[in-house]
């Protein structure tokens, strides 16, 4: 099982959206960080054949997408960041018609819609209209529809947007378990997404795939680039300046104790500490906030 991704560009008018990307996946979840306009959802399109490339194409098990056509979307789920639905639609309602176009079989149809409505613990809605429930809702249905055809490629786009963080672990850990023999790609720039999960992780900046790895892998790079220290809180003010704070702590007696970027030791008590995917982040994007998840 392998989806290949050769020269792949996007051109619009105005912009080079993607930008000559390659990048081979194999079974395992795999994750697809960066910044929002960094072209991850463009990309995404492409790979769910709902966008065609200005150059380059995709291929899976060998065979570019847009010939498969539907033999390809039978074994295609994806999740975009805003997925259609009728505001008439109620959850299961929904749920039978999206089966219904995916060809599940009638007689599997009930189970399966059932087995996700109780995964994603979204059962005692069912019978609720889409358009009434909250962001976070409508998001479990978004992931529910994309994993009805049991597909072997699951492409799911900022698929935790509006979750709160319990339901953020169930959604990575049913992940992991419906990975075993399938492709999963998830774009984000939520790190602690993909962060634990990712059998590897591509770092998309600027239309480009400019790192491909493990975690520990991509982690390496800023080995020796990130500190702790503790500091005066009346000095955070000026440090900010100076500094590339990622995290900061209030601790006793006024002082704070402070997580930086940097090539070089910038205080006198600041001590190198281990990287995680969110410093690659955050030094690959300096100018991103940090999603709340992250801190």
């Amino acid at each position: 099982m392998e989806l290949r991704i050769e020269q792949v560009s996007k051109h619009f008018k105005d912009k080079e959206a993607v930008n000559d990307v390659s990048l081979t996946l194999s079974a395992g979840v795999w994750g697809l960080l960066g910044a929002n306009g960094a072209g991850k959802t463009t990309l995404m399109r492409m790979i769910a054949d709902i966008m065609a490339p200005t150059n380059g194409k995709v291929l899976y098990n060998g065979t570019d997408i847009r010939q498969l056509g539907e033999t390809y979307r039978a074994v295609f789920g994806f999740l975009p960041q805003d997925f259609g639905y009728s505001h008439d639609f109620a959850v299961k309602d929904y749920l039978e018609y999206m089966a219904a176009l995916k060809d599940v079989p009638i007689n599997m149809t009930r189970k399966k819609i059932d087995e996700l409505l109780e995964i994603l613990t979204i059962s005692d809605v069912k019978n609720k209209k889409i358009a009434k429930l909250s962001g976070g809702m409508r998001r479990r249905v978004g992931i529910a529809q994309a994993m009805l055809n049991d597909p072997e490629v699951l492409i799911l786009d900022e698929p935790t947007a509006g979750l709160d963080p319990g339901e953020r672990v169930r959604f990575r850990n049913l992940i992991s378990e419906f990975a075993h023999n399938r492709i999963v790609l998830i774009s984000t720039h939520i790190v602690s997404d993909i962060e634990y999960i990712a059998t590897k992780t591509a770092i998309m900046k600027n239309g480009q795939i400019v790192d491909v790895g493990t975690t520990d892998q991509l982690v390496k790079k800023i080995e020796e680039k990130v500190w702790n220290c503790t500091v005066p809180a009346r000095t955070i003010p000026e440090l900010e300046m100076k500094l590339r704070i990622i995290n900061q702590r209030g601790e006793n007696n006024e002082q704070v104790s402070i997580r930086y970027l940097s090539e070089n030791k910038e205080t006198e008590n600041s001590k190198m500490t281990s990287p995680r995917l969110e410093d690659l982040y955050l030094w690959q994007f300096p100018n991103q906030e940090k999603d709340k998840e992250m801190l």
